[in-house]
């Protein structure tokens, strides 16, 4: 029977899911394909394929080059007779690696050398002990990068160190990658390291100091126990020396037994280009093909479903260049009979790969995308926004057109209207309204403040009618062109129930009571979406206070009634380079804090008892019961307007806003060694609880471990990101104190946060051992006017 559960590659929906493109290797290649060669490959079902830089007879010229100089050297010394001390400290100048020749590579601009990914000889030992091996490699490795770069590729791997556990090698290495991202001028450079060092996924062949009888011992005491993060610090390592490059990527070697999710969440933050799956990590099904396990199939469809997904490279898997050479020649007629013909087409009808077919079919099996993973949402993966200023700045259509396209949100607002319709009823509460001629019923009086393009309005409308609920309708709006919006909704699509009011609703009169004239009466229930993504940071307690005297008291209601921000720190190496790109431009890049859709990132923080890896900063409800600036005017007997600047906790503040700053310090356990790149910020909202508390209260939330569960597929708001501007690195068993404060004074409102990193030690016992600067969004503060 035909599947339905939409992962049936033969089904009419298999295209929409993430496409591979795939890329063939061969670890033993020494030359660059031919024309003929590189057409059978790509015919056998690949997009792409990996070539040498150089080939035997540059490595011979190496070789000599640094057996030419210890000779040359032992001969100086013994001329000189110079003793074994004397040879120590005696300075003699380094070879020089010749420039290439033509007989030193066969790779050359072609019409696909976009299509070919350089591969640098494995050979070159940067990380080598022997500084003459290292200086020879590092001359090596520039001379391939150069000519890589002038003809043409568009990236370029170098094989990563074989080993992590020398602070000094990783160092060498690191630095010889820095120099080339300067002799490489456009094409991108990719550091191939293994997952974890699972033994038999290096390089096969010999560096440059075994091959000469130098090498180190492979093994030393304790090195069977393997470092599953060993890999990641050696990458680590090199990107901090790199400076976060943005033409530095990753390229993993996939290994057979796949390490826990925490290591695979890791690597899922970093910048990836290339997946690279050896024949040894396969396996062989009922029929003999190879085939990987679930749980590689499980991390590649995850992995694949970052905007800019990794290319996967299948290595050893054929075709064989020797059956592709023999093919060739069987085609290499001139002038072929009708029957040699035949026999040529037949040739050039290769069948697909294996494991390019197998691939194929994991690609088709992928789940499809879900409702939320549209083309839109997808680009807006770790995309940088600007925090909105919804107080100073009038927003365009196409920004509310965006916030309308969510309709999860709306849905959770109409069912919280309708809940608190349903209590006024059950609860027979009284209404604002005065009685007026040809009142049937008494008249619930709401508004929407900060209305927009209505759609708010509409869902009021309609759960009155669902709950045969009379209302008088008010919509606020300060924006002039929303306004004009509005009044045509209110002519074509409200029937003219609605009362549009062009004014900031903290300076609105109140609703005028129907019937009467210039009578001001109360707001029955208030309905407002200021909400940001911390919750706060639009200013929704700031405007909230300006209206909320306009609610009945005490049993007038306010949508949302209340809302949490949440924190947890995060590694997102891609995001900090983004940022860091942005210094000379933006010089308060690393003070701002950032609206992205967070996606390329691992959470550090693990849940543990009492600490969960998500936690609530502070919260603010509505209505307030006493407002600062009333409290202020009666105690001081003047009005807020008129009061002298100082006398507040922040520098030239009044103090009338001071109800509205926050501060929290929450800890974090790291369990595994890590870095953070700064803290993502989430939120969660209680629209409204019902009285009787035997209903669910009706809630959002975007804090990942709970929108699933209050407001599944809501896509209206990204979370916050607050950045750090030196990455904070940290050992295993550390906790992280983090402490935000929400400051205001008069004229705005901004964040200032601060990270801590304490190792622990002992039962009892831990030590500082990082701490962030103290960063602070003043500059860029959401302004109150």
């Amino acid at each position: 029977m035909p599947r339905n559960d939409g992962l049936d590659p033969e089904s009419d929906d298999f295209a929409a899911r993430p496409n591979f493109c795939l890329g063939q290797h061969d670890s033993g290649r020494g030359e660059t394909l031919t024309d003929g060669q590189y057409r059978q490959v790509l015919a056998s079902g690949f997009t792409f394929v990996t070539t040498p830089i150089t080939n035997a007879h540059f490595y011979k010229r190496v070789v000599d080059v640094y057996k030419s100089h210890v000779e040359e050297t032992k001969q100086w010394h013994e001329r000189r007779g110079l003793t074994a001390a004397q040879m120590k400290n005696e300075s003699l100048p380094l070879p020089t690696v010749p420039a290439l020749t033509d007989k030193d590579t066969t790779l050359f601009p072609c019409s696909y050398i976009g299509a070919l990914v350089a591969y640098v000889s494995p050979w070159i030992d940067l990380c080598s002990a022997d500084p003459l091996i290292s200086t020879i490699s590092r001359q090596a490795l520039n001379l391939e990068i150069g000519y890589a770069n002038w003809c043409g590729v568009r990236s370029i791997v170098i094989p990563g160190p074989r080993a992590d556990d020398s602070g000094k090698a990783v160092a060498q290495y690191a630095r010889a990658i820095q120099e080339t991202l300067g002799v490489s001028t456009r094409a991108n450079i990719i550091v191939h390291l293994p997952m974890y060092r699972e033994p038999g996924l290096e390089e096969k062949v010999p560096l440059l100091s075994e091959t000469l009888g130098l090498g180190e011992a492979a093994s030393k005491p304790g090195a069977e126990e393997i470092d599953l993060f060993g890999a990641w610090d050696t990458w680590h390592t090199i990107r901090t020396v790199c400076e976060y490059s943005m033409r530095l990527f990753v390229s993993l070697r996939v290994p057979k037994r796949l390490p826990e999710r925490e290591l695979q969440d890791r690597w899922f933050a970093e910048p990836l280009h290339y997946l690279t799956f050896s024949s040894s990590i396969y396996q062989r099904n009922r029929n003999g093909n190879p085939s990987l396990s679930k749980f590689h199939q499980d991390m590649i469809n995850r992995y694949m479903r970052l905007k800019n997904a990794p290319w996967l490279i299948l290595s050893d898997v054929g075709p064989d260049l020797h059956q592709v050479s023999d093919s060739l020649n069987a085609m290499a007629v001139d002038y072929p009979s009708l029957s040699e013909a035949q026999k040529i087409q037949e040739n050039r009808r290769q069948p697909l790969n294996p494991y390019v077919a197998y691939m194929t079919y994991v690609e088709r099996s992928q789940p499809p995308y879900d409702d939320i993973e549209t083309a839109t949402i997808i680009s807006f993966q770790d995309w940088l926004q600007s925090p909105l200023q919804p107080l100073s700045d009038n927003l365009e259509s196409a920004t509310y057109e965006m916030f309308e396209g969510d309709p999860v949100k709306y849905d959770q607002y109409e069912l919280a209207i309708e809940e608190a319709m349903i209590d006024w009823k059950l609860h027979k509460k009284p209404t604002s309204s005065l009685p007026y001629e040809g009142q049937t019923e008494p008249e619930l009086v709401c508004a929407v403040a900060g209305a927009g393009r209505g759609p708010l309005v509409t869902r009021v409308l309609r759960a009155a009618a669902k709950t045969k609920t009379k209302i008088q309708m008010w919509a606020l709006e300060k924006n002039p062109n929303a306004y004009v919006y509005l009044l045509r909704q209110n002519e074509r699509e409200w029937n003219g129930q609605v009362t549009v009011v062009k004014t900031d609703m903290r300076g609105w009169a109140g609703p005028t009571a129907k019937g009467h004239d210039n009578v001001i009466t109360k707001l029955d229930i208030l309905v407002t979406e200021l909400l940001g993504s911390f919750g706060d940071n639009e200013l929704s307690p700031e405007c909230l206070d300006g209206i909320q005297h306009h609610i009945a008291r005490p049993h007038g209601i306010s949508i949302p009634a209340s809302y949490t921000a949440h924190l947890s720190p995060i590694s997102t190496p891609r995001l900090y380079a983004d940022i860091g790109s942005r210094v000379d431009t933006d010089p308060n890049a690393f003070d701002t804090p950032w609206v992205v859709r967070l996606f390329a990132i691992d959470f550090v923080a693990q849940s543990v008892p009492l600490l969960h890896r998500f936690q609530q900063a502070w919260e603010f409800s509505h209505p307030v019961e006493i407002l600062r600036a009333d409290d202020f005017a009666a105690k001081h007997g003047m009005a807020v307007k008129y009061t002298t600047p100082g006398t507040g906790t922040m520098s030239g503040s009044s103090g009338i806003n001071e109800h509205n700053a926050r501060h929290c310090h929450l800890t974090f356990v790291c369990r595994s060694r890590g870095v953070i790149h700064g803290l993502a910020g989430y939120f969660e909202s209680v629209l409204y609880a019902p009285i009787d508390g035997k209903r669910e209260p009706v809630e959002i939330s975007t804090v990942p471990d709970q929108i699933d569960r209050k407001s599944k597929d809501m896509v209206s708001w990204f979370p916050i990101f607050f950045p750090l501007k030196t990455p904070l690195y940290f050992p295993q068993d550390t906790e992280l104190e983090v402490s935000m404060w929400r400051q205001t004074n008069d004229t705005g409102v901004w964040y200032e946060w601060l990270v801590e990193a304490y190792a622990c030690v002992g039962p009892t016992t831990r030590i500082k051992v990082g701490a962030s600067e103290l960063h602070s969004s003043r500059k860029v503060a959401c302004m109150l006017q």
